[in-house]
């Protein structure tokens, strides 16, 4: 599904049947496995292993680790954290076992060995205490380091220009970022729905391209590709519901006027977007140039934890004029630096090490999404969004008209752009 002929590719996961990492190379409709490693050797376990002493649930709250670690000192635990995990010639993955607790079939991942050495682990609700902001940034880094050793040896094995990386790991978008900078590939894809939830999409793709040998002739590079609703279906829904509603022939033009007040919105627009990220269909949009922004959506909206970063969405033209990076980013999963000059000016999106989970936006591929980030920047000198999940923390995005009035009325939304309707509180 990517746009490359010829590619790298890399599969990393918490565990298949039994692999959890995979290295091939790609050529036309065709790919070759070059190695993989098995269970419990996995990069994936690894991370649910820290995910679950910092007191999140595995399988699941990863994002919010990684989204800790930049808050901790990789150092402190850095050696400690090596010692567990290395890579053979191959790209293989080994693990030091002794450090967890699969042999017992238990949901805890953590050997007593672990918290002899990285201390006493959160428990859900407690306050963190540095050691686990420390051990959590260890973990990310070793992750990172251990992913790009994999990406050298592949680059060397393969010598194409490009990487196609997928599975669970590949959604750690702090490490894709890292691979365009500083790995030999030229650029890396990755599915928006990298993870299980795109397990039939690839499993039909092979079955296709590879089995069948039918010729690729789809390139995933439009994430819009869920259910929409017309204006006629969604007005009568808010007739239904009995609410006081406005209609806008530029509702691009209004949400941004909104916007520019540092008014919070709930954006419902066209055909939902696939994969777990946001990227403009099912969003919460907000002017990331208020610096009180990110812990009042936090608080206020999403309901979730008060250091839990928010990315920015911005046209793809401005996208070097704030941030550093030189390739296109429309799934959301690369991470890149906030130029320090801009950092002031986007304090809502800027991460406590600078950083930021970038969306690249294209008129053609979402012109309504494209030209409400414009006027925004027409109006403010910024083109540039604070771009979350239209849902509350555990819940899934929106999916209907039904779903965005129920959780407008349900947090601190200030008003929700749905179609070409407006709806406020007063």
């Amino acid at each position: 599904m990517s746009p490359y002929k010829e590619a790298a590719l890399l599969g990393i996961d918490g565990s298949g049947e039994w692999a959890t990492s995979w290295l091939g190379y790609g050529n036309g409709n065709k790919i070759k496995c070059i190695s993989e490693s098995f269970f419990p050797h996995s990069l994936g376990s690894f991370y649910e292993a820290v995910t679950q002493f910092c007191g999140f649930r595995t399988s699941y709250d990863e994002g919010k680790t990684m989204g800790l670690a930049p808050m901790g000192n990789p150092n402190t635990f850095k050696e400690e954290v090596k010692k567990i995990v290395s890579v053979d010639k191959n790209g293989r993955i080994h693990f030091d076992l002794s450090y967890f607790n699969y042999q017992n079939m238990s949901w805890k991942r953590c050997s007593p060995k672990f918290f002899k050495i990285f201390g006493k682990p959160r428990q859900h609700g407690e306050e963190f205490q540095q050691h686990h902001l420390d051990v959590a940034a260890a973990f990310q880094k070793v992750l990172e380091d251990t992913v790009l050793e994999i990406c050298d040896i592949l680059y060397d094995k393969t010598k194409a220009d490009y990487l196609v990386i997928s599975g669970g790991v590949s959604l750690n978008s702090v490490m894709n970022g890292r691979i365009v900078r500083e790995s030999k590939f030229k650029d890396i894809y990755v599915m928006p729905a990298a993870g299980d939830n795109g397990t039939a999409i690839g499993a039909a793709y092979y079955l296709y391209n590879n089995i069948l040998d039918m010729p690729r002739n789809y390139v995933h590079l439009n994430p819009y590709v869920g259910t929409s609703y017309t204006n006629e279906e969604i007005e009568n829904v808010l007739k239904g519901a009995k609410i006081s509603y406005e209609y806008y022939d530029d509702i691009s033009e209004k949400a941004a006027s909104l916007l520019e007040k540092g008014k919070i919105i709930g954006w419902f627009q066209g055909t939902m977007e696939i994969g777990p990220r946001a990227l403009g269909s099912r969003s919460i949009l907000a002017n990331p140039a208020f610096p009180e922004m990110k812990d009042k959506i936090n608080a206020e909206v999403k309901f979730r934890e008060a250091y839990r970063p928010f990315a920015p969405s911005t046209i793809l033209e401005a996208k070097n004029e704030f941030f550093d990076l030189e390739v296109e980013a429309p799934f959301m999963l690369k991470v890149c630096n906030v130029r320090k000059e801009k950092q002031h000016i986007i304090p809502a999106v800027t991460h406590v090490d600078g950083s930021a989970r970038l969306q690249t936006v294209k008129e053609e591929l979402h012109p309504r999404y494209y030209n409400l980030i414009k006027k925004l920047g027409i109006k403010t000198g910024v083109p540039v969004v604070l771009n979350t999940s239209f849902n509350i923390q555990g819940e899934p995005i929106v999916e209907s008209p039904h779903d965005a009035i129920r959780c407008f009325f349900s947090t601190g939304l200030d008003a929700i752009a749905i179609g070409n309707f407006l709806i406020q509180k007063n």
